[in-house]
């Protein structure tokens, strides 16, 4: 079938608006109408040739839409559904049999690669080959082809536009608090970059009840935006030495904290930060060498934690519709966060993600 698709054909270039072939699904596969799709800082990190995902490729991995077909071996939807489209897993290795399929030992080549786990591509273009199945969706589409172990039935009373950023940067951070860190009532927390991920993590520690809740960047819009959230207190790092504040508003160090910007020198301050048997979370790294420096001492004393985090630790399947349920009483409000765009604005989307200027950018395919 014809559909329309952004494609990154050039490092670092403005997606381009195609008409483009997609195959009708294979008998594992999924066809998804995409209603919307989020934009996530990683589909800017390949598109800027940082990971070796090939070009051309149709990017995208937080869609949401509606069933349309399915393949034969398919069982887990049916067309009508509304689901949302997250990260793919192989689901037989020992992480994904263990239901943790954020860990799954194919991860990379089933998210990153850009082609079905035999190589091939559903999309092309007058006969070329353009690389698909990025994170096995490539939502960056009016349609896309996706896999029972990427799909997620989700409830049909919520706006299906909204709800694609679920499938990966939201789940990230409020998975982060909720299904690693533990965080309960009564405990202190604090987020290093309150954006989109660490503004979901934020609002999953407010809604578990914790009491101090820190934000810490030097954008004071998302410090704003913090606050309006939950936080009891804003930090501004370019003006306060965090680690100093962090002490005197705690007494003797946080419970638990979250990294979400990868950076070594921000990463040491966050455990810095941490009481005794304190716990800080990290979601991302600067770089395929970035290395974190720590005071050995200071970490192992206390018996103080420091925890890598993938797509929150979740079952994306249960903690989905978990979130769904937390926004519709009221208690995970990540509507707040987001802007919507055309498919024709999408370039403008992307930008705005890079600047700052829109923490969560939306595009419906029209």
């Amino acid at each position: 079938m014809k559909i329309r698709a952004a494609v990154a054909r050039e490092k670092g270039a403005p997606l381009k608006l195609e008409t483009i072939d997609l195959e009708a699904p294979r008998p594992d596969e999924i066809l998804v109408k995409v209603k919307a799709t989020g934009v996530c800082h990683t589909d800017l990190v390949v598109r800027n040739g940082m990971l070796p995902t090939p070009l051309p490729v149709v990017l995208g991995h937080e869609g949401a839409g509606v069933v349309v077909a399915v393949g034969a071996a398919i069982t887990k939807v049916k067309p009508g559904d509304h689901v949302v489209m997250t990260f793919n897993s192989c689901g037989g290795c020992p992480s994904c049999q263990d239901h943790a399929a954020s860990y799954c030992h194919e991860f990379f080549p089933r998210n990153f690669f850009a082609a079905r786990a035999d190589g091939s591509s559903a999309l092309s273009a007058d006969g070329a080959r353009i690389n698909g199945n990025f994170f096995g969706q490539s939502s960056f589409a009016t349609h896309a082809l996706c896999h029972e172990a990427n799909v997620v039935k989700v409830t049909s009373d919520v706006p299906l536009e909204l709800l694609g950023p679920l499938a990966c940067g939201m789940q990230t951070g409020a998975g982060a608090v909720m299904n690693v860190l533990k965080i309960s009532a009564g405990k202190s927390f604090a987020v290093f970059g309150p954006g989109s991920v660490g503004l979901s993590a934020l609002m999953a520690a407010h809604a578990a009840g914790a009491s101090t809740i820190i934000a810490v960047d030097i954008n004071p819009a998302r410090l704003e935006s913090a606050r309006s959230l939950g936080a009891t207190h804003a930090i501004d790092s370019r003006q306060t030495n965090p680690i100093e504040a962090i002490m005197r508003i705690t007494g003797t160090g946080l419970d638990f904290a979250l990294d979400t910007t990868g950076l070594p020198a921000v990463i040491r301050n966050a455990v810095e930060s941490l009481g005794p048997r304190g716990a800080c979370g990290i979601l991302g790294a600067s770089g395929p060498d970035a290395e974190i420096v720590l005071n050995e001492t200071h970490f192992m004393s206390a018996g103080r934690r420091l925890i890598g985090i993938v797509e929150g630790d979740s079952d994306p399947t249960i903690f989905i519709p978990t979130l769904i349920d937390l926004y519709r009483s009221g208690r995970f409000p990540f509507d707040k966060l987001v802007k919507f765009y055309t498919l024709d604005e999408i370039n403008i989307a992307i930008n705005d993600s890079e600047t700052g200027a829109v923490i969560k950018p939306i595009v419906r395919m029209n």
